[in-house]
């Protein structure tokens, strides 16, 4: 699995994404997750910021406060707090040492998840949500 560190500067991050064709990357510190940085966080708090790609650090425009789920929990318990928070990306980490074994994207569970949740969980996490402004 591939992740960036935190003082990984934006533009190392964002090639990686665009290597690797995904929507977030883990921000790790050795396995450990600290955060998420998500295409979002390069659009919204880095460039509309007017961050330079090159000097800005992941650690400045990353999630830090990352929703997660354990790597022995069911998915259907996963996937609740995805559809109550609206998240597209759940990083999976071992129970006991917050360490970072994958993520499960909603995507995985429209194709393979459970058919009675899937549809469900599109619907809900897919939904426009009003912003808290």
């Amino acid at each position: 699995m591939e992740v960036v560190a935190s003082e990984d500067t934006i533009q190392v991050a964002a090639r990686l994404v665009d290597e690797l064709d995904v929507g977030a990357l883990p921000v790790c510190e050795g396995r450990r997750l600290m955060g998420m940085i998500t295409d979002r966080d390069f659009s919204v708090r880095a460039t509309a910021a007017g961050r330079a790609p090159d000097s800005c650090a992941v650690e400045e425009v990353m999630t830090a406060e990352v929703e997660c789920c354990l790597d022995d929990e069911d998915i259907e318990h996963a996937v609740e707090r995805m559809r109550a928070r609206q998240i597209r990306r759940l990083p999976v980490v071992e129970r006991g040492n917050n360490r970072e074994v994958g993520i499960l994207a909603l995507g995985d569970i429209a194709t393979g998840g459970p058919r009675e949740i899937a549809g469900e969980a599109v619907h809900d996490i897919s939904r426009f949500a009003s912003p808290d402004r």
